[in-house]
Protein backbone atom coordinates (compact mmCIF):
# COMPACT_ATOMS: atom_id res chain seq x y z
CA UNK A 1 0.00 0.00 0.00
CA UNK A 2 1.36 3.27 -1.29
CA UNK A 3 2.28 5.92 1.63
CA UNK A 4 0.55 9.54 0.93
CA UNK A 5 2.30 12.63 0.06
CA UNK A 6 1.53 14.08 3.20
CA UNK A 7 2.81 10.81 5.24
CA UNK A 8 6.11 11.30 3.18
CA UNK A 9 6.54 14.66 4.37
CA UNK A 10 6.13 13.33 7.70
CA UNK A 11 8.46 10.68 7.77
CA UNK A 12 10.95 13.02 5.51
CA UNK A 13 10.80 15.48 8.51
CA UNK A 14 11.31 12.52 11.24
CA UNK A 15 14.29 11.44 9.84
CA UNK A 16 15.76 14.70 9.62
CA UNK A 17 14.95 14.96 12.97
CA UNK A 18 16.96 12.17 13.78
CA UNK A 19 19.61 13.28 11.79
CA UNK A 20 20.20 16.28 14.26
CA UNK A 21 19.37 14.56 16.92
CA UNK A 22 21.93 11.38 16.53
CA UNK A 23 24.82 14.39 16.01
CA UNK A 24 23.45 16.16 19.07
CA UNK A 25 23.41 12.94 21.15
CA UNK A 26 27.00 11.52 19.88
CA UNK A 27 29.31 14.89 19.83
CA UNK A 28 27.43 15.33 23.66
CA UNK A 29 29.04 12.46 24.39
CA UNK A 30 31.55 12.15 23.07
CA UNK A 31 31.77 8.46 21.47
CA UNK A 32 29.62 6.37 19.04
CA UNK A 33 29.29 5.43 15.67
CA UNK A 34 27.88 8.11 13.14
CA UNK A 35 28.20 7.11 9.68
CA UNK A 36 26.56 3.78 9.60
CA UNK A 37 23.50 5.28 11.36
CA UNK A 38 22.95 8.23 9.49
CA UNK A 39 23.04 5.62 6.72
CA UNK A 40 20.24 3.39 7.97
CA UNK A 41 18.22 6.42 9.08
CA UNK A 42 15.44 5.91 6.11
CA UNK A 43 15.43 2.16 6.47
CA UNK A 44 15.29 2.32 10.53
CA UNK A 45 12.63 5.01 11.08
CA UNK A 46 10.40 3.42 8.20
CA UNK A 47 10.24 0.14 9.73
CA UNK A 48 9.73 1.72 13.28
CA UNK A 49 7.15 3.85 11.77
CA UNK A 50 5.24 2.36 9.00
CA UNK A 51 6.06 -1.48 9.26
CA UNK A 52 6.85 -3.05 12.37
CA UNK A 53 3.86 -4.26 14.58
CA UNK A 54 5.45 -4.02 17.91
CA UNK A 55 3.59 -3.18 21.30
CA UNK A 56 5.90 -0.80 23.18
CA UNK A 57 3.79 -1.38 26.70
CA UNK A 58 4.23 -5.40 25.91
CA UNK A 59 7.67 -5.74 24.48
CA UNK A 60 7.93 -9.41 24.22
CA UNK A 61 4.15 -10.03 23.31
CA UNK A 62 4.11 -12.93 21.38
CA UNK A 63 2.57 -11.49 18.22
CA UNK A 64 4.92 -8.50 17.56
CA UNK A 65 7.22 -8.34 14.46
CA UNK A 66 10.76 -8.52 15.17
CA UNK A 67 14.12 -6.58 14.20
CA UNK A 68 17.41 -7.23 14.11
CA UNK A 69 20.03 -4.53 14.30
CA UNK A 70 23.12 -7.19 12.87
CA UNK A 71 24.85 -3.90 12.18
CA UNK A 72 24.68 -3.60 15.92
CA UNK A 73 27.10 0.16 15.69
CA UNK A 74 23.95 1.33 14.31
CA UNK A 75 22.41 1.47 18.14
CA UNK A 76 21.75 5.16 18.55
CA UNK A 77 19.71 5.12 15.47
CA UNK A 78 17.84 2.69 16.88
CA UNK A 79 17.69 3.64 20.21
CA UNK A 80 16.28 7.14 18.94
CA UNK A 81 13.58 5.08 16.95
CA UNK A 82 12.59 3.04 20.21
CA UNK A 83 12.43 6.28 22.31
CA UNK A 84 9.98 7.47 19.57
CA UNK A 85 8.00 4.99 20.11
CA UNK A 86 7.72 4.86 23.60
CA UNK A 87 9.88 1.78 24.40
CA UNK A 88 11.57 3.78 27.21
CA UNK A 89 11.69 7.52 27.92
CA UNK A 90 13.03 9.75 25.61
CA UNK A 91 15.16 10.92 28.35
CA UNK A 92 17.08 7.88 28.83
CA UNK A 93 18.76 8.59 25.54
CA UNK A 94 21.39 10.96 27.20
CA UNK A 95 23.11 8.65 29.22
CA UNK A 96 24.04 6.72 25.68
CA UNK A 97 27.18 4.53 26.28
CA UNK A 98 27.51 5.75 29.48
CA UNK A 99 28.12 2.90 32.93
CA UNK A 100 25.04 1.87 34.38
CA UNK A 101 23.23 3.21 31.22
CA UNK A 102 20.75 0.09 29.39
CA UNK A 103 21.58 2.17 26.58
CA UNK A 104 25.07 0.66 25.63
CA UNK A 105 27.25 0.69 22.62
CA UNK A 106 25.71 -2.14 21.13
CA UNK A 107 22.18 -3.00 21.51
CA UNK A 108 21.77 -5.52 24.23
CA UNK A 109 18.37 -7.48 24.82
CA UNK A 110 18.87 -7.91 28.21
CA UNK A 111 18.68 -4.66 29.00
CA UNK A 112 16.96 -2.26 27.04
CA UNK A 113 13.42 -3.05 25.59
CA UNK A 114 12.34 -3.47 22.27
CA UNK A 115 15.95 -4.87 21.64
CA UNK A 116 15.30 -9.04 20.14
CA UNK A 117 19.03 -9.67 19.77
CA UNK A 118 22.38 -8.05 21.54
CA UNK A 119 24.44 -7.88 18.86
CA UNK A 120 28.24 -6.66 19.08
CA UNK A 121 30.44 -8.82 17.40
CA UNK A 122 29.24 -8.69 13.61
CA UNK A 123 27.62 -11.99 11.69
CA UNK A 124 25.37 -13.06 14.37
CA UNK A 125 22.27 -11.17 13.39
CA UNK A 126 21.32 -13.13 10.41
CA UNK A 127 21.54 -17.12 11.51
CA UNK A 128 19.51 -15.30 14.67
CA UNK A 129 16.74 -14.13 12.44
CA UNK A 130 16.27 -17.31 10.79
CA UNK A 131 15.88 -19.17 13.97
CA UNK A 132 13.36 -17.01 14.93
CA UNK A 133 11.57 -16.89 11.85
CA UNK A 134 11.27 -20.51 11.70
CA UNK A 135 9.98 -20.57 15.37
CA UNK A 136 7.52 -18.87 14.29
CA UNK A 137 6.59 -20.97 11.30
CA UNK A 138 6.60 -23.82 14.25
CA UNK A 139 4.16 -21.93 15.96
CA UNK A 140 2.01 -20.94 13.57
CA UNK A 141 2.69 -17.54 13.96
CA UNK A 142 2.41 -14.64 11.57
CA UNK A 143 5.13 -11.85 12.51
CA UNK A 144 7.52 -10.49 10.28
CA UNK A 145 11.76 -11.47 10.99
CA UNK A 146 13.49 -8.21 9.84
CA UNK A 147 17.24 -8.56 10.08
CA UNK A 148 19.66 -4.85 9.07
CA UNK A 149 22.84 -5.89 7.99
CA UNK A 150 26.08 -4.11 6.85
CA UNK A 151 27.87 -4.41 3.82
CA UNK A 152 30.84 -4.68 6.10
CA UNK A 153 29.20 -7.23 8.32
CA UNK A 154 28.70 -9.64 5.16
CA UNK A 155 32.19 -10.67 4.44
CA UNK A 156 31.57 -12.33 7.72
CA UNK A 157 31.42 -16.30 6.70
CA UNK A 158 28.70 -17.10 9.37
CA UNK A 159 26.01 -14.88 6.96
CA UNK A 160 26.41 -16.79 3.93
CA UNK A 161 26.28 -20.11 6.02
CA UNK A 162 22.84 -18.51 7.14
CA UNK A 163 22.32 -17.91 3.36
CA UNK A 164 22.84 -20.79 2.87
CA UNK A 165 20.49 -22.87 5.69
CA UNK A 166 17.40 -20.22 4.86
CA UNK A 167 17.75 -21.67 1.08
CA UNK A 168 17.17 -25.12 2.10
CA UNK A 169 14.16 -24.35 4.97
CA UNK A 170 12.74 -21.17 2.95
CA UNK A 171 11.11 -19.27 5.89
CA UNK A 172 8.49 -17.57 4.21
CA UNK A 173 8.81 -14.00 6.52
CA UNK A 174 12.44 -13.65 6.85
CA UNK A 175 13.01 -10.39 4.95
CA UNK A 176 17.17 -8.93 5.31
CA UNK A 177 18.01 -5.59 4.39
CA UNK A 178 21.60 -4.76 3.23
CA UNK A 179 22.33 -1.08 3.99
CA UNK A 180 24.91 -0.81 1.14
CA UNK A 181 26.72 1.85 1.91
CA UNK A 182 30.21 0.57 0.58
CA UNK A 183 32.46 1.78 3.12
CA UNK A 184 33.14 0.50 6.24
CA UNK A 185 35.73 1.13 9.05
CA UNK A 186 39.14 1.03 7.49
CA UNK A 187 37.85 1.65 3.98
CA UNK A 188 35.57 0.86 1.34
CA UNK A 189 34.22 -2.28 0.61
CA UNK A 190 36.03 -2.82 -2.51
CA UNK A 191 39.98 -1.65 -0.94
CA UNK A 192 39.26 -4.08 2.67
CA UNK A 193 37.21 -7.37 0.70
CA UNK A 194 35.55 -7.05 -2.32
CA UNK A 195 32.95 -8.98 -2.78
CA UNK A 196 31.91 -8.11 -6.36
CA UNK A 197 27.95 -8.31 -7.50
CA UNK A 198 26.04 -8.91 -4.26
CA UNK A 199 23.08 -9.42 -5.69
CA UNK A 200 24.15 -11.96 -8.15
CA UNK A 201 25.69 -13.52 -5.06
CA UNK A 202 22.55 -13.71 -3.35
CA UNK A 203 20.35 -14.91 -5.51
CA UNK A 204 23.13 -17.67 -6.17
CA UNK A 205 22.28 -18.79 -2.77
CA UNK A 206 18.93 -19.41 -3.47
CA UNK A 207 17.35 -15.48 -1.87
CA UNK A 208 14.76 -13.37 -3.40
CA UNK A 209 16.93 -9.71 -4.24
CA UNK A 210 15.30 -6.58 -4.73
CA UNK A 211 16.99 -3.23 -5.09
CA UNK A 212 15.86 -0.15 -3.88
CA UNK A 213 17.69 3.49 -2.96
CA UNK A 214 17.59 3.26 0.85
CA UNK A 215 17.18 6.84 1.57
CA UNK A 216 13.74 7.36 -0.53
CA UNK A 217 11.29 6.53 1.57
CA UNK A 218 8.62 5.73 -1.09
CA UNK A 219 10.65 3.46 -2.97
CA UNK A 220 11.57 1.95 0.09
CA UNK A 221 7.95 1.24 1.63
CA UNK A 222 7.13 -0.14 -1.64
CA UNK A 223 10.06 -2.64 -2.25
CA UNK A 224 9.49 -3.82 1.98
CA UNK A 225 5.48 -4.23 0.71
CA UNK A 226 6.77 -6.51 -1.99
CA UNK A 227 9.04 -8.55 0.33
CA UNK A 228 6.39 -8.86 2.15
CA UNK A 229 3.79 -9.96 -0.42
CA UNK A 230 6.65 -12.87 -2.05
CA UNK A 231 5.79 -15.54 0.46
CA UNK A 232 7.73 -18.53 -1.64
CA UNK A 233 10.84 -18.05 1.06
CA UNK A 234 13.26 -15.28 2.34
CA UNK A 235 13.89 -12.07 0.53
CA UNK A 236 16.96 -9.97 0.96
CA UNK A 237 16.90 -6.20 0.07
CA UNK A 238 20.01 -4.49 -1.16
CA UNK A 239 19.52 -0.59 0.14
CA UNK A 240 22.01 1.54 -1.87
CA UNK A 241 22.62 4.08 0.95
CA UNK A 242 25.57 6.67 1.51
CA UNK A 243 27.52 6.73 4.93
CA UNK A 244 27.23 9.57 6.57
CA UNK A 245 24.33 10.58 4.79
CA UNK A 246 23.04 14.34 5.12
CA UNK A 247 26.51 15.80 6.20
CA UNK A 248 28.82 16.67 3.97
CA UNK A 249 31.91 15.90 5.34
CA UNK A 250 30.69 12.16 6.33
CA UNK A 251 29.52 11.42 3.62
CA UNK A 252 31.22 8.40 1.93
CA UNK A 253 34.09 8.85 4.57
CA UNK A 254 35.44 5.37 6.50
CA UNK A 255 36.89 7.62 9.02
CA UNK A 256 33.06 8.46 10.48
CA UNK A 257 32.30 5.02 11.31
CA UNK A 258 33.26 5.26 14.58
CA UNK A 259 34.43 9.22 15.34
CA UNK A 260 34.05 11.69 17.75
CA UNK A 261 32.23 14.69 16.78
CA UNK A 262 34.51 17.92 17.47
CA UNK A 263 32.69 20.83 18.20
CA UNK A 264 33.68 22.31 15.38
CA UNK A 265 32.80 19.44 13.34
CA UNK A 266 29.36 19.79 15.43
CA UNK A 267 28.83 23.36 14.65
CA UNK A 268 29.11 22.62 10.66
CA UNK A 269 26.43 19.64 10.78
CA UNK A 270 23.92 22.06 12.21
CA UNK A 271 24.57 24.51 9.74
CA UNK A 272 24.21 22.00 7.23
CA UNK A 273 21.08 20.31 8.69
CA UNK A 274 19.18 23.08 10.12
CA UNK A 275 19.93 25.77 7.55
CA UNK A 276 21.55 23.92 3.87
CA UNK A 277 25.43 24.18 3.60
Amino acid sequence: MSISQERLQELTALCHQFRIDLVTLLHKIQTGHPGGSLSATEIITLLYAEKLKVFPQDPLNEDRDRFILSKGHAAPMLYLNLAAKGFFPKEDLAALRQIGSHLQGHPCAHKTPGVEVSTGPLGLGLSAGLGIALAGELQHKAYYTYVLLGDGEIQEGGIWEALMCAHKFKPKRLIAILDHNGVQLDGTNEEIMPLGDVKAKFEAFGWHTLTVDGHDLAALSQVLDEAKAYGEGPVMIIAETVKGKGISFMEGKNTWHGKAISDSDYEQAMRELKGGR
